[in-house]
């Protein structure tokens, strides 16, 4: 047990380069752990509010991929181990029976092929389902590269599944690998996931995610809006994230290293940029032709998105609060689905003098008071 433990910490360490569930999203997120200090332990946000936790780890840190962004790549130093897949079906039962875990986040890097990692990863859940019995929640990573038959039986007993797409498009992709190919690797296998997950299929419960890596390879934020705009209305995926490109790790002939011209935490900025886009496209009713883009076809780091297309359209403000649309109060900077909730249930009742009268106070008042009346 104490030799699984020490694997487990290195291989959870490593896992933090991989955040295409919903833990370890925002600048704080990811680096946040559980109490007992246990890197591998994850809160992931409740649909209904709270919190639980996930064990996250990789099967094994071995990797044949040469992915220029990645410490794990093949030519990298990094210390390698490998859990077997009943190592890791044990461990994650002791915890989820001593009730510390919820479910298991589970991904690995290249071993030897795809299809020899994709039989590791779905031998790992098959034993937590037919030996533990085990019928609770389950991220599966999907390698790029594998076979349809082990993407589907990984679908098959997977609560949610995910594939990184890494970059907006084939040029992109090539920059950061050559033994990866992006319309075979990548396009063939998303596009299966989303057939064997649509509505009114087999598997239609089964949820599907995917990750862009930002600043590795001096891809635009506004090609990147327009994938994540075709994962959500052509794929029907359930979720992009994305993970900021951390300088120092890549190679030396990567773009995000040659052409490094932001600030560490401006990287981290742009992640967080990217985010305020999807909520604003999931959440928000904006559409993606709403997002405003600098001449460099990248976001403002300086502002949210959301506030530079209030100051692009001063011709829509002020917003009459007390007889606004839903979406109309979703445009007013510093009023989320919450906030617009509350002025709805309140102005049923009362009418509103301003928007201290739902408890906004301090700089959120502030920001959007100016835009209504």
């Amino acid at each position: 047990m104490e030799g699984t433990l020490k694997k487990l910490d290195i291989l959870s360490e490593a896992s933090q380069y991989d955040l295409a569930c919903a833990c370890g999203t925002g600048k704080e997120d990811r680096r946040h752990r559980s109490q007992d200090g246990s890197k591998w332990l994850y809160p992931v946000p409740l649909p209904s509010g709270g919190y639980s936790i996930l064990l996250k780890t990789l099967l094994s840190n071995c990797c044949s991929n040469d992915c220029k962004y990645c410490p794990l790549r093949t030519d990298a130093n990094a210390r390698r181990c490998s859990l077997t897949p009943e190592e890791t079906a044990r461990l994650f039962m002791e915890y989820y029976r001593s009730r510390k875990v919820f479910g298991l986040f589970l991904s690995s890097g290249v071993i030897g092929t795809p299809d020899y990692t994709m039989q590791q990863l779905n031998g790992t859940v098959a034993i937590l389902r037919g030996k533990y019995g085990f019928k609770g929640y389950v991220h599966l990573k999907i390698i790029p590269g594998a076979s349809d038959a082990a993407i589907e039986e990984a679908i098959r007993l997977s609560t949610a599944v995910s594939l990184n797409i890494e970059t907006p498009g084939e040029k992109y992709f090539r920059k950061l690998s050559a033994a990866k190919d992006f319309n075979a690797d990548i396009v063939r296998p998303v596009k299966l996931m989303s057939r064997l997950t649509a509505r009114g299929e087999k598997y239609a419960k089964v949820k599907c995610t995917t990750q862009f890596i930002v600043g590795a390879a001096d891809e635009k934020d506004m090609e990147i809006v327009d994938y994540m705009d075709a994962v959500y209305n052509r794929l029907k995926f359930e979720r992009v994230y994305f993970s900021a490109y951390q300088p120092g790790l890549g190679a030396p002939d990567i773009p995000g290293e040659r052409n490094f011209t932001l600030k560490p935490e401006d990287h981290l900025t742009r992640e967080h940029r990217l985010y305020q886009c999807d909520f604003l496209l999931r959440k928000y009713g904006f559409e993606k032709d709403d997002l405003i883009f600098g001449a460099d076809g990248n976001l403002k780091l300086d502002r949210d998105p959301k506030q530079v297309w209030a100051d692009n359209h001063p011709e829509y403000f002020p917003v009459r609060i007390n007889s606004a649309t839903k979406n109309d109060l979703l445009r007013i900077p510093g009023v989320g689905p919450e906030t617009a909730r509350k002025i709805i249930e309140y102005r049923k009742i009362h009418q509103l003098k301003g928007l201290g009268d739902i408890g906004l106070k301090g700089a959120q008042l502030a920001k959007a008071g100016g835009y209504c009346r």
